[in-house]
């Protein structure tokens, strides 16, 4: 990977802003650190100000509180606040916390709409209306109806920044009309051809359109609306929509059909991360925990699954005291709970991720629901006869108890496809009763795992050693 670098404003050579893996050079945040402890505005801008938004939100991102708030100001009316979008949620409120209302308005009103909606949505509603005050009267109400839109939905991720035609216009007429039109979007790739009342008629690529002569009209080369997503349809579902057709863009739609805005592919790969950046953080049970937050935060996050799991530990504890008298009399048991309870919890957390990412793409549905349950029975037995044959094996010449290896093979055997089929079972079950199966999953795999194993392993103790 070729490095990046910076202008440098001493009139040497470039400063690099990230190195070969892509990370950013300490020696780059370090001047930038000095500029601002220097106050020295004009060497802050030498070095960040025409930085894409990504490298900006990073360098924030690197810099203390107080050194991001004085960087802001050194930037004055030159800091791009695209790169609030690029940072994550805690950086960002704390960030606009230190900025007054005002110049947040001067701000948003240089962003198209959905990166302003990205930046507004994070604020509390009294913020936000104040900020929304500050803006014509235009911008405020595009931005009021798309905040009004539900959170995650296309109508959030939407720009109202697109280029829409009548039908009856030549191509001359568009290329003319783009040509003069200073309100057009930074980059577009196709134009949207609506009719009086706005409704969403079709598109005409922009290779399309620079090839045809100029007397042809715009509905002789339009096509027709292949794809598009209503307003409040999930940005996971718009997503899958891109994914499946290769789209760049797509119009968004309201219930009259009408067109209100265009989501690009920029945004979508921006949803797919988020989405499985949440499922994976949701299925480990720390919720929407950011790198940047606090310990306390952190522990209000985390202590809640965690004071869960403690209840359901006890189930298995539970389990573990029926056989009081068959540990007594066997201690030996009691060194191998630790087998018997990890080879289960993992086997069900292999079966548990691959059911939850297969649930979140809708590749697992109820056609094809009892093949795959089927199957991962299947490989639970056969994981079970391998690992309890190694596992029986080596306990019994250990120990020197051949029949002692073949409590722990039975046990390992049971718990292997109990873990298997709970581990498919339980997402099922909770996707059904429209609980994310990301969020509560992997506790009740896991003390079921556990339960199960320990049953299994003093049952057959207790049958055939007792």
């Amino acid at each position: 990977m070729e490095p990046e670098t910076a202008p440098n404003p001493e009139g040497e050579a470039p400063v690099r802003i990230r190195d070969e893996d892509g990370d950013l050079e300490r020696d780059f945040i370090a001047r930038v650190e000095n500029a601002i402890a220097a106050e020295d505005a004009e060497t802050a801008r030498a070095l960040v100000g025409d930085l894409h938004e990504a490298d900006l939100g990073a360098v924030l991102e690197a810099l203390d509180p107080e050194e991001r708030d004085g960087l802001i100001r050194l930037l004055g009316p030159d800091f791009d606040w695209t790169a609030l979008t690029e940072i994550d949620e805690t950086v960002r409120n704390e960030i606009l916390e230190s900025i007054p209302n005002e110049t947040i308005s001067e701000g948003v009103r240089a962003l198209d709409s959905d990166d302003a909606i990205g930046i507004l949505e994070s604020l509390d509603e009294e913020d936000r209306d104040a900020i929304l005050a500050g803006l014509p009267l235009a911008e405020r109400i595009a931005l009021q109806r798309s905040l009004d839109y539900p959170e995650e939905s296309a109508g959030r991720r939407m720009t109202t920044k697109f280029i829409a035609v009548p039908p009856y216009w030549t191509v001359g007429q568009t290329i003319d009309f783009m040509r003069e039109e200073p309100r057009l979007p930074d980059e577009f790739t196709e134009l949207y051809v609506v009719d009086p009342r706005f409704c969403f008629l079709g598109t005409v690529p922009l290779d399309r359109l620079l090839r045809a002569k100029r007397p042809t009209r715009v509905e002789d080369i339009m096509g027709e609306v292949a794809h598009s997503v209503n307003v409040e349809d999930d940005q996971e579902d718009v997503a899958r929509l891109f994914e499946r057709y290769n789209l760049l863009s797509v119009g968004v739609v309201d219930d009259s059909n009408r067109l209100v805005g265009v989501i690009t592919v920029d945004d979508i790969v921006d949803v797919i991360e988020e989405e499985a950046d949440e499922d994976i953080k949701r299925l480990a049970g720390v919720g929407d925990e950011e790198l940047s937050e606090g310990v306390l935060q952190i522990v209000r996050l985390r202590s809640s699954w965690l004071l869960v799991n403690l209840v359901t530990a006890f189930l298995s504890a539970s389990v573990i005291a029926l056989f009081e008298s068959t540990i007594e009399r066997i201690a030996i048991l009691a060194m191998l709970f630790p087998v018997v309870a990890g080879l289960g919890g993992n086997a069900g957390t292999q079966t548990l991720t691959v059911t939850v990412r297969a649930l979140a793409t809708r590749q697992l549905n109820p056609g094809n629901a009892w093949k795959l349950i089927g199957r991962e029975a299947l490989v639970g037995i056969c994981n079970g006869l391998v690992l309890g044959s190694v596992t029986g094996l080596a306990v019994g010449l250990i120990f020197a108890r051949p029949e002692l290896g073949l409590v722990i093979a039975g046990g390992m055997l049971a718990n292997q496809t109990v873990a298997a089929l709970v581990g498919i079972l339980i997402p099922l079950t909770l996707d059904k009763l429209d609980i994310d199966p990301a969020v509560a999953s992997s506790i009740f795999v896991t003390a079921a795992t556990d339960a199960t194993g320990f049953a299994a392993f003093l049952g057959l103790a207790t049958l055939l050693l007792v």
